[in-house]
């Protein structure tokens, strides 16, 4: 069986690059499957993470006004198509033209969209009146229409199947990449988060309570690792709070997992999550988290008080004393971490792809009608 994932790019060091790395490599490895990914303008160019050599890419190469690039994005994408021949085509594409697939694609051709952010997301500080807020709620609505039209929505929360309002959506959460009996001893004074930064995760949150919680523990660090952005300078955030001391910015790290095993708390500070795959990383490597109850993937995976923390989003508060009662508390860190550790097994990669594989392989009757 042919799939084609179809996704803006691959290139980078975020989460989802990582997961379609880790499932079409596993696919190809244990299930047999060819792969083809098609990206846009070089989104396939230096890859970050190691893709199986099997794997076919394809590019289109999108510009112009709001018209052109349409125009462009549909006759590129129904020619690789024609090229390609895939049996199943899965959307990693959140972005607004995403929903539109279902309209300009044969419908013989078995469509999935894979769902990896909030219905809700920003890209920036929504202004509360009343024509952003208008402006949001009706891509809300085009958004929740588009999906409606997949023969097959995948998400990675019960939550999500709530907040898209999906009459046939499934829930396969992102696989746990990596397994081992190593973990943290939770003895190093140094807490890590990490995440590209832009406004979604959240990180301008973090540090504001950073400033709070170093004046009572100096001697601890925050380690932050993910793609800076000059339009939003967190390192020239840390200055202006005078926190730069306190604080140390990496690039995105390909072997992630070792970091982990040099922190004693992980944190999340997202306004909105899919999932949040790095919470996963960091309790499989056995550290206690703590995370905004955001919209709308933490909440999936901490349970608060027992493997982990999970704070009221936006409860700056109740955040400050939760982290510094476990940097203050070693015997709790141990404690919430060996529960976090134990309670992720269940997104061992194995069990995780075997759903995958059952639901690629599934008859789908087509009752869409589409334009082409």
């Amino acid at each position: 069986m042919k799939i084609l994932y179809v996704v803006p790019n691959i290139n980078n060091g975020d989460g989802i690059s990582r997961v379609i790395a880790i499932k079409a490599n596993y696919l190809i490895e244990y299930y047999s499957y060819e792969i083809a990914i098609l990206t846009q303008n070089k989104g396939n160019e230096g890859l970050f993470y190691d893709f199986n050599k099997s794997i076919a890419f394809y590019d289109m190469q999108l510009n112009g006004t709001i018209f052109q690039f349409f125009n462009s994005f549909r006759n590129q994408l129904k020619s690789a198509i024609n090229e390609i021949k895939p049996d199943r085509i899965i959307i990693c594409d959140n972005g607004l033209k995403a929903f539109l697939i279902p309209f300009i694609i044969n419908p013989k051709i078995s469509l999935f969209l894979e769902i990896h952010s909030s219905l809700f997301i920003e890209e920036s500080k929504r202004k509360n009146t009343f024509l952003p807020s208008l402006k949001s709620k009706l891509i809300c609505l085009y958004k929740q229409f588009g999906a409606s039209q997949f023969n097959q929505v995948i998400v990675e929360t019960q939550e999500s199947i709530k907040e898209w309002k999906l009459k046939k959506g499934i829930v396969i959460p992102n696989p746990l990449w990596f397994s081992t009996d190593i973990k943290s001893d939770l003895s190093q004074k140094n807490v890590i988060a990490v995440g590209r930064h832009v406004y979604e995760k959240g990180f301008d949150r973090l540090l504001e309570i950073w400033k709070k919680v170093i004046v009572k523990h100096p001697d601890w660090n925050l380690t932050i690792y993910g793609k800076s952005n000059p339009d939003f300078d967190l390192v020239a955030l840390a200055k202006k709070l005078n926190i730069e001391n306190n604080i140390t910015f990496h690039e995105p790290e390909k072997n992630i997992e070792e970091k982990y095993l040099e922190a004693s708390i992980y944190l999340m500070t997202s306004r909105f999550e899919g999932f949040g795959m790095v919470l996963i990383e960091a309790m499989a490597s056995g550290l206690p988290c703590i995370a905004y109850d955001c919209p709308c993937g933490p909440r999936a995976i901490v349970e608060n008080n027992n493997n982990g923390f999970l704070i009221e989003d936006g409860n700056e508060k109740q955040f400050i004393q939760t982290l510094e009662n476990l940097i203050e508390n070693e015997n709790l860190r141990i404690d919430m971490g060996n529960k976090a550790k134990i309670s992720v097994n269940k997104y061992e990669i194995e069990a995780i792809m075997k759903q995958w594989n059952s639901v690629l392989k599934r008859e789908i009757y087509f009752t869409q009608i589409r334009i082409i």
